[in-house]
């Protein structure tokens, strides 16, 4: 996880490390975590810091060392990073930026994608997505819509290694969903 991150962010984390690192012996208290992420442009919640000191402390001794802290680091900037996909991606369906994905953008977005969909088809997505019940997609709905998809990518890739398909060679529409349509 650390080797994806760059010469110039493992310097900045090391500098940032070694600030709280007060007698030099290469580990930070798990108190000081929040200190040295705030620091770093990053802005964790107390739970959040709570589960990312379980994630590294492995041995419970209270300390973190500098490699448990860069893998920290690189999994907390891949979610910011997905994060920032999720919003982008939103952006791209929501084309008057009033915070809702209308069916009419939606069919919209999905026929630039060469989907070519029914009435009934787009319908079908929003409700699909549309929690709350207003006929729209805010950004909430679409965030657990994408992050269902990536579950379940993770949940077929795995199943696709484990089983035969039955039905293989059996031609039907496949039903779309908006997931289904978007790169993450």
């Amino acid at each position: 996880m650390a080797d994806q991150l760059t010469d110039d962010q493992i310097s900045e984390f090391k500098e940032a490390f070694s600030l709280f690192d007060k007698d030099g012996d290469g580990c930070i208290t798990t108190k000081e975590l929040g200190t040295v992420m705030r620091s770093l442009g990053q802005n964790p919640t107390e739970a959040e810091l709570q589960d990312m000191i379980n994630e590294v402390d492995a041995d419970g001794n209270g300390t973190i060392d500098f490699p448990e802290f860069l893998n920290l680091m690189a999994r907390k900037m891949k979610d910011t990073d997905s994060e920032e996909e999720l919003k982008e991606a939103f952006r791209v369906f929501d084309k008057d930026q009033n915070g809702f994905i209308s069916a009419a953008e939606l069919r919209h977005v999905m026929t630039n994608l060469g989907e070519k969909l029914t009435d009934e088809e787009v319908d079908e997505m929003i409700r699909e997505a549309d929690v709350d019940g207003d006929g729209q997609i805010n950004y909430e709905e679409f965030v657990k819509v994408m992050m269902a998809k990536r579950t379940q990518r993770t949940v077929s890739s795995h199943r696709s290694q484990n089983e035969e398909k039955p039905n293989a060679g059996r031609k039907r529409r496949k039903r779309v969903k908006i997931r289904d349509c978007v790169f993450l």
